[in-house]
């Protein structure tokens, strides 16, 4: 009698997107944290030379890896990386029972889509479960209508149209005019994904982990909707906003002075908030075992101790990601402060 194998099934795949500075890396946390049973791979990937959403994700028995491309819309490479990762995981004998894929803030997540169609290798091991978006309910508004781009190259809204999932998160910052408002202008973008409202990213997961948006039933509709077809796919060239770019700075084995850095932070994000989309750091202060965790959306600052250091070397890592942003000023603002 011929014995036969019993297919595993295939690992979901969730892609977790949205704007500079809506939460993302809060919500991963939430879902690491949470009691549900799964062994969770996590993808990530960073606008600019210099991680810092690794060192932001909680400490847990789920592994991080980190992709090589900087610019997660660039479509070619972003199949190369993400590709790459996915055959070494499915290698593994230890076998991962969910992966999330956390997208840059400035990405199209359709080229990261791709990669689950166009690989027959990778597509019968793997499934592509949903896209998720999260939305900033207090500064979503200004980047969707950004006058700069006039639809052009528009992140923000690329996000929205892609999600199966919308989370509008950091209601609390708003009042319920202003979250009325914001489902209107999300409905306009996308008229089928549900909508979930939250706060630091805390939500009933089984809101966005199974959802099954790319079920075989209309995978050929979705794939239309995200232009995923061979023959399209390998020629689409998304590039992210041209007016954007990210200053990263490493002090490694430098501390700061804690008063000097936060009274010269705020003092930046008052003056030039409206141009500094997203500012993100691990920091090490003097006179203090704990690192600083920085958190900025515009004018909008954060920034509180964490865990003590433990073993690591105390080292700083600061990104700045926005318009008209001068180096040397940046640098010149934290060289001040360093105790």
């Amino acid at each position: 009698m011929q014995a036969y194998e019993i297919p595993q099934p295939k690992i979901p795949v969730t892609i977790l997107t949205g704007f500079l500075g809506a939460g993302k890396t809060t919500l991963l946390n939430h879902i690491l944290t949470e009691n549900h049973g799964h062994r969770i791979a996590v993808i990530e990937n960073e606008f600019g030379e210099v991680d810092v959403d690794s060192d932001l994700v909680v400490a847990s028995e789920e592994e991080i890896f980190q992709m090589q491309n900087g610019c997660i819309c660039c479509l070619v490479d972003v199949r190369n990386d993400l590709l790459a990762i996915l055959r070494k995981l499915l290698a593994r004998k230890d076998r991962f029972e969910r992966i999330l894929v956390e997208t840059s803030g400035l990405a199209d997540p359709t080229p990261v889509a791709t990669a689950f169609f166009v690989d027959k290798e990778i597509g019968a091991q793997v499934s592509l479960d949903a896209i998720v978006t999260l939305v900033d309910a207090k500064h979503i508004a200004q980047h969707i209508h950004d006058p700069v781009l006039d639809g052009r190259d528009n992140q923000a809204v690329d996000q929205i149209v892609a999600a199966d999932r919308i989370v509008i998160n950091k209601i609390d910052l708003v009042d319920d005019e202003k979250i009325g408002s914001l489902e209107k202008d999300v409905r306009k973008l996308n008229e089928t994904a549900d909508i979930i409202l939250a706060s630091y990213g805390k939500i009933d997961l089984s809101g966005i982990l199974g959802v099954s948006g790319f079920a075989p039933s209309y995978v050929a509709d979705r794939a239309k909707l995200l232009d995923l077809d061979e023959d399209h796919g390998h020629g689409h060239d998304h590039q992210h906003d041209p007016t954007v770019s990210s200053q990263s700075f490493v002090f490694d084995g430098r501390r700061f002075d804690r008063e000097k850095l936060r009274a010269a932070l705020t003092k930046l994000l008052v003056e030039r908030g409206k141009d500094i989309f997203r500012a993100k750091g691990i920091v090490a202060m003097e006179g203090d075992s704990r690192f600083y965790v920085l958190q900025a959306v515009h004018s909008l600052l954060d920034f509180r101790p964490d865990h003590p250091w433990g073993k690591d070397r105390a080292y700083s890592k600061l990104v700045f990601i926005g318009r008209n942003l001068v180096r040397s000023d940046l640098e010149a603002l934290l060289l001040q402060c360093l105790a």
